[in-house]
């Protein structure tokens, strides 16, 4: 529950920022580098933007990442997870491409499509939604091997129940406990990676807000702004935190009732 609220808390400030946001994150003012003050909560950067209005704006790459790019990938990983407990060959070929995805980490993988398609925010949904295929796959797959065991799944198939109607209607429903947990641990990855590669250059672009780019871009200024990087360090500590608390939370409950 804290993790949810955390949540909960952040991501409605992230989409109510065009409402609450006190500036526009572009605009530029005539003090650079203000220290907190009630006209900007967080200080200003160096071109005089208010940093309170760019930490809201950055919030929404991360709420766009996470409902956008961990459910495509979740969709794919699971067709191909179904797709495994099919026939032995498919099974095979699948679970070898999983391997290969998985040797890359996901800065690699986020570099490597920077370099295909150039960096910014579509290079950041693709690396997400890529790393998480192998991640649910591979789990759907060990649910659904698990699921197959049962004797409602020999029942099942002594009546007749045609395979493909009795993976989705039956085995995979009783499956989707550990999915869902998947699903809270790839939020916490995917607003790891959208901050990793906005860090390095490759993930949202400049002026656009992100967390990672203003994480970046407060490494040159610590000297002359050390409260610069505090408010987007807490805020993706505070997100990352949060959706391992959830997905904690959810393990205990769901995995282990």
């Amino acid at each position: 529950m804290i993790g949810l609220i955390i949540v909960a808390v952040i991501f409605a400030l992230g989409l109510l920022a065009p409402i609450i946001a006190p500036y526009s994150p572009y605009a530029q003012g005539s003090g650079s580098f203000l220290p907190p003050s009630p006209d900007h909560w967080f200080g200003t950067d160096e071109f005089g933007r208010d940093l309170f209005s760019r930490v809201l704006y950055g919030i929404r790459q991360d709420v766009i990442v996470g409902a956008v790019a961990v459910p495509i990938g979740a969709i794919l990983g699971m067709l191909l997870g179904l797709a495994s407990t099919l026939a032995w060959w498919l099974d095979t070929v699948i679970q070898r491409g999983f391997d290969v995805s998985l040797a890359f980490t996901s800065l690699v993988m986020g570099v490597t499509v920077a370099a295909i398609i150039g960096p910014g925010l579509p290079a950041v949904l693709i690396t997400v939604a890529f790393v998480n295929i192998p991640l649910f796959g591979r789990l759907t797959r060990n649910a659904l091997r698990s699921q197959q065991a049962r004797d409602y799944v020999t029942a099942g198939r002594v009546v007749g129940v045609p395979p493909i109607r009795l993976l989705l209607r039956h085995v995979l429903p009783n499956s989707i406990d550990a999915l869902v947990v998947q699903a809270a641990l790839s939020l916490s990855l995917a607003v790891f990676i959208e901050g990793a590669m906005s860090f390095v250059g490759i993930g949202v672009k400049l002026p656009e807000p992100s967390l990672g780019s203003l994480l970046r871009t407060s490494i040159n200024f610590l000297a002359q702004a050390p409260t610069y990087a505090i408010p987007p360090m807490l805020v993706v500590t505070a997100l990352v935190l949060a959706f391992n608390l959830v997905g904690d939370g959810l393990n205990k409950g769901l995995l282990k009732r």
